[in-house]
Formats: structure tokens, sequence, C-alpha cells
């Protein structure tokens, strides 16, 4: 088999008269000396450039329903060929894939696979999509792009499971390639995104507006809710109001539940009615997609017409039930065109989660 190169080579950075090198992928443009590594782990400094460390290595590869990355409105009910890297270049304390994305061990990317690889492998196992997830693609961006092209030759969408922090020039090349993205937006404080994810929140606001309005991509948009961080009424409000004022009334949210993890053990677990209230201001401030995660709401995971306001999909945790919509997504009810990509799958993939092996 062909092993991918141990540096791969990249584009967004610049050099400082004093020898170090400036990376420019993401807002925390790290500054790195001769072998150092960034923020992310695996964007290093060597011989005067920034390389990427982990092109053609993965922390393992599983068939996903689509719902769970989660995109209730991107061919729902289709499989998706999931897979990350290590590193990240965020550092939230409460994680939930901490294991991956907060990884310094290179070795432990043990599944060897090049682009082409995995575009065939997503064609063999008949994956509408491939994800790239568990850890945020941004900072694999090249290795991400190179899949994505590959995967558009076989005719096989790529979504991105990110955090959008990612500066203005990679953030137009990155996203040329992506059909459809989940972006988690956080919180809706800068006091959250600087204590808790040391980052910043203006930049993913600024990724969410690149998505509508200067590109096809379609976005749905995470918040994971944790208890007395980010779950404030007002602070809802305040998130709610910004999509509908700025992204429209079409672009579904989820509010997801917390759960003990990493650095964040001393929160306890995010109530239901939590998550069922942000729910509710959401769709109260003109919201017409809003959808609950992590917690069994067979109400707040359906999709519903925002015309009619009948049920058009139902869904328990991501197995779908019944179906009242065309085949293109029109409302079998009253005609309204859902928002979204959809085709014809009628039973869809399910709660299934396979592992499975490229080579």
């Amino acid at each position: 088999m062909q092993q991918p190169p141990s540096v791969f080579k990249t584009e967004y950075w610049h050099r400082l008269e004093d020898g170090r090198v400036i990376c420019d992928l993401c807002p925390r443009h790290c500054r790195l000396r001769e072998g150092k590594r960034g923020a992310c782990f695996i964007r290093q400094a060597l011989d005067g450039e920034i390389v990427l460390t982990s092109y053609g290595r993965s922390s393992g590869f599983c068939i996903d329903p689509i719902e769970k990355k989660p995109l209730n409105h991107f061919y729902p009910g289709s499989s998706v060929l999931s897979f990350g890297t290590a590193g990240c270049n965020l550092s939230c304390k409460f994680c939930q894939n901490w294991s991956i994305s907060k990884s310094r061990e290179i070795d432990t990317l043990g599944e060897v696979a090049l682009p082409q690889q995995i575009a065939s492998s997503a064609q063999r196992y008949g994956c509408e999509s491939i994800a790239f997830t568990y850890n945020d693609p941004v900072i694999f961006m090249e290795y991400a792009v190179d899949t994505a092209q590959a995967c558009h030759e076989l005719g096989i969408n790529s979504v991105a499971v990110t955090a959008g922090y990612i500066c203005d020039k990679p953030r137009v090349e990155f996203f040329r390639h992506m059909d459809a993205a989940n972006v988690d937006l956080k919180a809706f404080t800068e006091r959250f995104y600087h204590k808790i994810c040391s980052g910043h929140l203006a930049p993913v606001l600024d990724t969410l507006l690149y998505l509508k309005h200067e590109t096809d991509v379609w976005f749905e948009i995470t918040t994971l809710l944790i208890p007395d961080e980010n779950d404030s009424n007002a602070e809802l409000d305040e998130l709610t109001r910004w999509v509908y004022d700025n992204l429209g009334p079409d672009v579904p949210i989820h509010f997801s539940a917390f759960h003990p993890d990493f650095k964040m053990l001393d929160k306890p677990r995010t109530p239901p009615e939590t998550v069922k209230r942000a729910r509710d201001i959401a769709l109260k401030n003109g919201l017409n997609y809003a959808y609950v995660g992590n917690i069994f709401d067979e109400s707040g995971d359906s999709t519903y017409c925002p015309s009619c306001h009948k049920k058009v999909l139902s869904r328990d945790w991501y197995q779908l039930g019944e179906r009242f919509l065309t085949d293109d997504g029109a409302c079998m009810h009253c005609g309204y065109q859902i928002a979204g990509r959809f085709n014809a799958s009628k039973v869809g993939f399910g709660r299934k989660r396979i592992p499975v092996r490229i080579a």
C-alpha cells in the first residue's frame, strides 16, 4: 500500500524576521520556532515553513447515520463514512471527543488512508457522504480538501463538522470543497469562548455569515448547553435572535445536553427541560427548524412544516419514522418546500454505528 507523507507542505503561513513562522490558518496565529508545533499539535514549523504532520493518517473510520453529525436536512436517512485525525485548535474544557482532539501522540493515528482510498471505500460501503469529524477538519485542511475532491469524482458528498474557527483566506478554500457543514456555536458570549475554549466568538460568527451569504454549502448549527455557563434564557434569546436576523429562519439549530467530561467534571448533566426550553425559545424567535440532542424527545427530534405545522419527518434518536415529504423535500400536507437537501430515501440508515477498516 502507498504510504502517506511524513510531512505535507501547507500554504497559509508567513515568516518573521526573527526566524519564527506564523501560522495563518486559524485565529490563534501560532508563532513557532523551528521544530515547534502549533496549539493544534498537527501543524509544525519545519525548515522555515508550516507543514501538516497527519496527512493520510486517521484515528479510525466508522459508518454513521447523517443525523448523527447532526444534519437533519441533508439527505435524511443516508449513511456517512466518518473519520478524523488528532489535535484541535480550540481547548474546550468540556470536550467530549478529548481522547482524539487532545491527542499529543501522532502514533495513535493507526489507520493509514490516502484520499483516493477513502473515496473508494465510501463508494464500496454505499455511503452517500463522508464526514470530517471527531476533531476539527480545519486543522487538517489539506488532507480534507484532497479527500473531498477524490470523493466528488465518485459523486460522494463531503461534510465538515467544525467549530468554524478559521481565518478568512483558508475559509474560502476549505468550504469551496464542502457540500454541507455542522458548525458548533459553543455559546454566544466572548467570556465563554475565552474562559472555556481559549478562543473568540467573532471568527465563528464570521464563518456562519460567510457560509450563508457567500456559499451554497448546506449548514446547520449545534450548541451544547452547559448548566450555568451558556443556558440562560437571555443568552439563548440573544443567540437565536442573531441567527434569525443574520442567517434567516431556515438554518436548523440543534441544542444538545452536556455530560461531564474531560476537564469539566464538576458540572451536572443538562436537564432535559433545559434543552426543550432552548428549542422553544428558538421557535418563538422565528426559527423554522429547532431540534434537541442527547435526550429522548421524539417531538423535539422531528421535523415540522413551517407552513401547516404538521409533522413531515419523525425521528426516534437517529431512526427515521413516518415521512410526509416528497422526494425533493416538499410537505405532502400542503406543498411547502422544506429547506435542505433531500432525495428519495424512505427507510434510512437507522441507529447503526459500524466501525470499518479502510486498508
